[in-house]
């Protein structure tokens, strides 16, 4: 059979430590600096913690490797890798559907995700300002409310961070999303480190420290399983086109397997990292660790308000909290700017700041939720029996979350496991032996039972089935 050429790459990694950057920089982005710390704090702290090392290293380790193997052997945008890949192994080309969904989901995702980022910008401009000196909970929290009920300020940080990260993205892979990631990812560590130690110097670090390494098995329940699985399996940038993008960049000689390794360890390190930097500063402030997402935003400055250094910590917790962000959202432009430049005479930057212009309105819309359009309501979900309308923001959040990533992750095990030659597929993993057979366990049985476990569960299914999550 005639082999189906892909579309040709728009770029390549000039290096393997520029995309361990650049891939390390999309996974470690509000998904570790923001969500796992809160939701440690739901999970009862040491609990979700282990569960989460487990599923990140079972379920997200292996989709990661499969993502990228798909994208180098496409060498396009995700819906073209896809269809290439299925030609070539004789199957359907209606396999690039996944590709297609993934990158709708990319779309949609960044239209809020920068919308956060914008909270993120605005916080740095706060703290650095003094505006949370001596403050209590309400008012921190009134705060984080008039800055959602103003469309003015929405919009503004939602433009410049939608900005900034189309500036990054116009540049190329190796001019813009390499380069920004090779000094982004070490300064964001720094950062990092640094409010660490001074944890370690002058904070609660212990009690920080016990809550999130002394295992407590009675904490365990279904619920936080399933919460880690799920965490585990999104934190990766999975199932939204970003690494079938970044893996069409990839040279052949790139080895796949330590690779992924790489990058799970250290997001894994910026996690608890993360806990670290933030858990020790809420114990020493008699704060609760179970505030939700309001965690960063509206617990946090209370104690920025007043530690010692307050107004350094805070700011620079909140620069790091934007570079988070950064590398992020342009993984999240990435694939649909990929798309748009292949299938088009569109040119990289112009077709960086279309997809831009276009997911920076869809964010307009999502912003608004929170105050003009707060009474439009696309769907309502029933969680515990409550009806919960879902405005815009959270319609867009739920979809993707809640019913696209799982299901182009799982989409992706099938179609790997059982449609592409798995000879070659172990040949190009370079596993033989007990490895190899632990690969196909894990690959065919343990990550699809867990994507469809997480799936299940947040349909509300097992609930229905009698059992109490």
């Amino acid at each position: 059979m005639a082999q189906h050429q892909p579309a040709k790459p728009t770029g390549e990694w000039s290096s393997r430590i520029g995309f361990l950057m650049a891939a390390v920089g999309s996974a470690v982005g509000l998904g570790s600096i923001w969500k796992f710390p809160y939701m440690t704090g739901e999970g009862g702290g040491s609990a979700f913690v282990i569960l989460f090392i487990l599923c990140i290293t079972l379920v997200g380790f292996p989709v990661l490797v499969i993502e990228w193997l798909i994208g180098r052997r496409g060498g396009g945008n995700a819906i073209s890798s896809f269809r290439k890949v299925a030609v070539d192994s004789g199957a359907s080309p209606a396999w690039g559907i996944l590709g297609a969904v993934g990158t709708l989901a990319a779309f949609m995702i960044l239209s809020f995700y920068s919308v956060i980022g914008g909270w993120s910008l605005n916080y740095v401009v706060k703290t650095a300002m003094n505006t949370f000196s001596g403050l209590d909970a309400k008012a921190t929290g009134d705060i984080f409310g008039a800055m959602l009920a103003s469309p003015t300020q929405l919009i503004v940080y939602h433009t410049i961070f939608m900005a900034l990260s189309a500036l990054i993205v116009a540049g190329g892979v190796a001019g813009g999303i390499e380069r920004a990631a090779k000094w982004m990812m070490p300064l964001l560590a720094l950062i990092m480190v640094g409010i660490v130690g001074y944890n370690m110097a002058t904070a609660d670090f212990a009690r920080g420290f016990h809550y999130l390494f002394d295992f407590d098995p009675a904490k365990v329940t279904a619920k936080v399983m399933i919460s880690a699985l799920g965490h585990a399996f999104f934190c990766l940038s999975l199932g939204m086109a970003i690494m079938v993008s970044y893996g069409s960049y990839l040279n052949r000689d790139v080895e796949l397997f330590s690779t992924a390794r790489t990058v799970v360890i250290w997001d894994i390190i910026f996690s608890l990292m993360a806990g670290l930097a933030i858990f020790p500063i809420i114990f020493s402030n008699g704060l609760d660790p179970d505030s939700g997402p309001g965690l960063v935003f509206v617990t946090l400055p209370i104690a920025f308000g007043k530690m010692d250094f307050g107004l350094v910590i805070g700011t620079l917790f909140f620069v790091l909290l934007t570079f988070a962000a950064l590398t992020s959202s342009i993984s999240l432009l990435e694939p649909v700017v990929a798309l748009l430049e292949q299938k088009t005479k569109l040119s990289r930057v112009a077709a960086t700041w279309t997809v831009a212009v276009l997911t920076w309105a869809l964010g307009i819309l999502a912003l608004l939720s929170f105050n003009v359009l707060s009474d439009v309501t696309i769907f309502t979900i029933h969680v515990n029996g409550e009806a919960k309308p879902q405005g815009i923001f959270d319609a867009l959040d739920y979809t993707t979350s809640k019913y696209m990533l799982p299901l182009v992750g799982l989409g992706t095990l099938i179609f790997a496991t059982y449609f592409i030659n798995q000879r070659g597929m172990q040949e190009e993993l370079g596993l033989t032996g007990f490895k190899w057979t632990l690969w196909q366990i894990t690959t065919k049985v343990i990550a699809p039972i867990g994507i469809v476990i997480v799936f299940l569960a947040e349909l509300g299914v097992l609930n229905l089935l009698g059992l109490d999550l």
